[in-house]
This record gives C-alpha cells, sequence and structure tokens, in this order.
C-alpha cells in the first residue's frame, strides 16, 4: 500500500460522509439493519465488557450498536469527515467510544496487545493493504484475542457480477464477473432508486487471500458463515426484492472469525 492509495480512499469516503451519514442514521441501509448486522452479532462471541477496536468504524453506526451491547469501543478509520461525525455523535449521546483518524494497516496509535478483540464491518473490501490489517491487527490483540470481520462475499459480489434472468425475465442465479482481477476499480451505487449514488473503491480479494493472509499473520480460523437470509425476513419484506435473490440463490456477505494464539 502506498500513501497515495490510502489518502484516495480516504478522499472518497470524505466526500461520501455527510450524506452516507444522514442516510444511514435515516434507516436506508436496510441490508445492514435487518440483515448484516443482527447476524453478525449472533456471529460474535460474548464481548460484553472487552476492549474492542472497529476497523473501518466510518461514522461509527455500528460502532455505538457495539457499544450498546457492552463492549468497550475503540473505532478508526482514514475517513477524517466520517471520524468527526463519529465524534459528534459521541458527544451528544456520550458511549465511551474513543475514535481516532488512523489506517488499519498501520494502527501506530495503538501498543502491542491493547484489545481483547477486533471487529470489522464490510470495510476490508475498500482497504489497499489487506495483508497489513491483519499483521496490524494481530499485534494489537491480546493473546487469545479474536479478530472478527464481515466483508460482500469475494465469489459472488465481482467486478460487473449481477443477476441472471431466464427467458421469462424471472431471476435464475447469480452472474460473475472476472473472479482473478487484481486491479482495484470505482463503483457507484446507492441506497435507493433514483437517490445520487457514492463513489467507493473497490480492491478485489479472493477467498484464498483472506485466508491465507489470516494464516500468514499468526491466526488460526475458528469459523466461517455465509448468511443466508431467514424465510421469515423475506416474507416480512415481500417489497425488497433483493433479500429474496440473496435467500434464494447465493450468499451475497462472508462472516471470518479467526483467533491469536
Amino acid at each position: 500500500m502506498s500513501s497515495s492509495d490510502d489518502r484516495e480512499v480516504a478522499a472518497k469516503w470524505d466526500a461520501n460522509a455527510a450524506r452516507w451519514a444522514d442516510d444511514v442514521r435515516a434507516g436506508h441501509d436496510r441490508f445492514r439493519d435487518l440483515f448484516t448486522f443482527p447476524r453478525f452479532l449472533e456471529f460474535l462471541p460474548a464481548l460484553r465488557g472487552r476492549s474492542v477496536i472497529d476497523l473501518g468504524c466510518g461514522e461509527g453506526l455500528n460502532t455505538r450498536r457495539f457499544a450498546r451491547h457492552g463492549m468497550r469501543m475503540t473505532g478508526v478509520d482514514v475517513s477524517a469527515q466520517m471520524i468527526d461525525l463519529a465524534r459528534n455523535e459521541e458527544l451528544r449521546e456520550p458511549l465511551g467510544i474513543r475514535y481516532e483518524v488512523e489506517s488499519s494497516a498501520q494502527l501506530g496509535l495503538f501498543a502491542d496487545n491493547s484489545f481483547d478483540a477486533a471487529v470489522s464491518t464490510m470495510a476490508l473490501m475498500d482497504t489497499p493493504d489487506l495483508p497489513a490489517v491483519i499483521r496490524a491487527t494481530f499485534r494489537v490483540l491480546r493473546h487469545g484475542g479474536g479478530f472478527f470481520f464481515s466483508v460482500m462475499h469475494p465469489c459472488f459480489a465481482t467486478r460487473g457480477s449481477d443477476w441472471a434472468k431466464d427467458e421469462h425475465g424471472r431471476i435464475s442465479g447469480r452472474l460473475v464477473g472476472n473472479y482473478w482481477e487484481d486491479d482495484p476499480y470505482v463503483e457507484e451505487w446507492g441506497f435507493s432508486d433514483g437517490a445520487p449514488p457514492f463513489s467507493i473503491r473497490y480492491f478485489p480479494y479472493r477467498l484464498e487471500e483472506y485466508i491465507n493472509r489470516l494464516c500468514d499473520a499468526g491466526f488460526r480460523i475458528e469459523r466461517i458463515h455465509e448468511p443466508r437470509p431467514d424465510e421469515s425476513l423475506v416474507k416480512a419484506h415481500p417489497e425488497w426484492s433483493f433479500i429474496a435473490r440473496v435467500r434464494e440463490h447465493t450468499p451475497f456477505v462472508l462472516f471470518v472469525a479467526a483467533r491469536k494464539p
């Protein structure tokens, strides 16, 4: 990772920050609110009372949710604008969270063996240097500490991937783009049709890279999970076609749990 890579990622999230915070705080990120975050909480072990660092915390929505579940939280992000928004929210509703502008690939503000656990929710596919993030996380965790993260599923959320349709126009599966793609790319998308899109830079890490880089750093992988929406969630939101497609065809998110021996 070059410093220019980190600066480019930070600049894009700085540009997104105000509208992103407005949207997620207004409940527009339904995939997170109704599916990925509740399922990620179920995936985590008991961390109440533990010191936990949140890597790529953004404006802090998930960090605050973790804190409300009793975790002693520190949030880091390369975007100064996002951290400003998170700190302002901490002033408005104090939860004891420390927020710092810091690269997850460095974590230079933190000493070795500083935390009981690390979490990262849907952020590692946005980082320019995954191996450095994993090494830095290993360093700041205490022995026995866990690293728990969620990412877009590297096998099914590739560049150019889309839903496949049959001859009648019905969704029949998932079209996957070039899985071997190595070059970073920018995508634009929004939370709702017609809304101005966000510009987000992605780094196409493959499944083997997530797994092997954890092993290279010294982590012991404990569990992976590909959450599938429950039928009850699909029935409760018949207007939300995306969640039904994920249930019927392919996972869209990958959860990983690893531990520092």
